[in-house]
């Protein structure tokens, strides 16, 4: 009888180990992730980063308890208050944070918490920094592709206003609001225009600044603006959705960016360029539940599913406008089309042979790296934020 009860005793004990074990094991696999976003559901840009989100929690089988999200988070000390408050009070593994300002204080919050990952977007921090945090990491895409090929799309447009009398050629002239004159928004704006010069010859493009990132009323009077001062079709790279509801009030075409319009503006919306960050967003994640190396500075592409493009409206789109999109993206993943290709460009009525990239940031913004290999600027290869400054001829900037 001793020996039975001294088996089932032990039989017990075995059991309650494996349990104990199989919690932990449990546990050990189960990461929380925290979002940092600028803005809310409300701002193009951070609704693109929070559907992301939720597509990488799907992908990956997590449970709600798992994302946490902090809106309306300001680009000062208040990210590194938020980042704190997802350590401290919700256990997250993970710090997503998506504003280019919220960088300085994120690597704060990274020196305190070493064993907790912080990934920031559009940032250069992480690989420039004298100050290196093995923790901080920077993501971006190379979103200028997506551009490229919206900008197909809008030159499609173009012509086929022109084919039916509505414009002359030369009256091609498309309307840019940009947030800030930084390489972000020059190297959107660039590819944009050269994607519809590939197909619109003629077309010109006037942009002007809003001097923030969201503000409806500004973006709205931009775009009017650029309406009134002639300009037959509208993009923009800013936040809300000032300029898509200018353009479907005015009944001018717009390309908007970071997600579809089609809702708020049926009869104008052509189609969306966005980064899709679910990519990354799996990648960290699986690095970090494998204990793998987190990259310091990634960077996506069409092939990894980083940049995409809405469904194209068929209401406002051009006919033939999705051929001409997937002909030009077998070529970027063939690596025979280039956007920044200086055959098709001029500044100043010169090719460019040359240029030095602020790449490595410093205080001063010094040029530092050759960026023009064989005829082509190589935007994304040194960094993965944008570093594409030139003014190109056929832009103008108004105001």
């Amino acid at each position: 009888m001793k020996k039975i009860i001294s088996l089932l005793l032990l039989a017990v004990m075995m059991l309650s180990c494996f349990v104990a074990c199989g919690n932990e094991e449990e546990k050990n696999d189960v990461l929380t992730i925290g979002l940092i976003c600028l803005h809310d559901e409300n701002s193009t840009y951070d609704l693109n980063f929070i559907n992301a989100m939720k597509d990488a929690q799907k992908a990956l089988g997590l449970e709600d308890s798992q994302i946490i999200y902090k809106y309306n988070i300001p680009e000062g000390a208040e990210c590194t208050d938020a980042a704190t408050d997802l350590v401290e009070n919700y256990g997250c593994d993970i710090i997503f944070a998506n504003s280019f300002g919220h960088e300085t204080f994120l690597m704060e919050a990274a020196k305190k918490y070493p064993d907790v990952q912080f990934c920031h977007a559009t940032g250069t921090m992480a690989h420039t920094s004298t100050d290196i945090v093995k923790n901080f990491h920077n993501a971006f895409a190379s979103i200028y592709e997506g551009r490229y090929l919206a900008g197909i799309a809008a030159g499609m447009k173009l012509n086929e206003m022109i084919e039916s009398g509505e414009i002359t050629a030369e009256q091609a002239k498309m309307g840019y609001v940009g947030a800030f004159a930084y390489a972000e928004v020059k190297s959107g704006y660039t590819s944009f225009y050269l994607g519809a010069k590939s197909v619109c010859p003629t077309v010109t493009m006037d942009v002007k600044f809003t001097d923030s990132w969201y503000d409806e009323n500004k973006e709205k009077e931009a775009a009017l603006a650029l309406i009134e001062n002639d300009c037959v079709l509208i993009s923009q790279h800013a936040d809300s959705m000032g300029a898509p509801n200018a353009c479907e009030q005015a009944g001018v075409p717009n390309v908007s960016y970071n997600g579809s319009t089609v809702a708020a503006c049926p009869n104008t919306f052509i189609v969306s360029s966005r980064i899709d960050w679910s990519p990354y967003y799996q990648y960290v994640y699986n690095c970090v539940k494998e204990n793998k190396e987190i990259a310091v500075d990634w960077c996506g592409g069409i092939s990894e599913g980083s940049v995409v493009l809405t469904d194209i409206n068929d209401k406002a789109a051009a006919e033939g406008t999705k051929e001409a999109i997937d002909a030009a993206i077998a070529e970027f993943k063939a690596g025979t089309l280039h956007v920044f290709d200086t055959k098709n460009f001029t500044v100043a009525g010169e090719t460019i042979t040359s240029f030095k990239a602020d790449v490595d940031t410093d205080a001063n913004y010094e040029a530092d790296t050759e960026v023009v290999e064989d005829g082509i600027f190589y935007e994304s290869k040194y960094r993965s934020a944008p570093y594409f400054t030139l003014d190109i001829d056929g832009i103008n900037i108004i105001g």
